[in-house]
């Protein structure tokens, strides 16, 4: 029963996240978008199921990697402020979506432990 929780949690986090962030960002989509095709929406897919990863299992610093790899990634663009701006409502309101979901599952498992490892118990 856990593991069909967790992978509910994941889908509601992973396509429920996808839409909320694309919702927001198509306001402040930018002009001169360049890149792979949907490659934004596959780094969001695993920046997502990463933060919730971290959350369940309890370790918030590890969210840093995330952020930082993203931001090495982006080094040169940001000194653009209107992709950095973009680049800032994108992560974050992925990030959040991630991280509120983890919390409100572990609230609701009642852990305050890490309860993605009790998964097979």
């Amino acid at each position: 029963m856990m593991i069909v929780i967790y992978l509910l949690s994941y889908l509601v986090t992973l396509f429920g996240g996808h839409v909320f962030t694309r919702a927001l960002m198509k306001k402040f989509r930018p002009h001169n978008a360049s890149g792979i095709e949907g490659a934004g929406a596959v780094i969001g897919f695993l920046e997502r199921a990463l933060t919730l990863t971290f959350v369940l299992a309890g370790q918030y610093t590890a969210l840093g990697l995330v952020l930082t790899a993203k931001s090495i990634a982006r080094h040169e663009e940001l000194k653009d402020r209107h992709f950095a701006e973009y680049y800032l409502i994108g992560t974050l309101s992925s990030v959040l979506f991630a991280v509120l979901v983890g919390i409100a599952l572990r609230v609701l498992l009642g852990s305050g432990t890490t309860p993605i490892t009790n998964i097979f118990h």
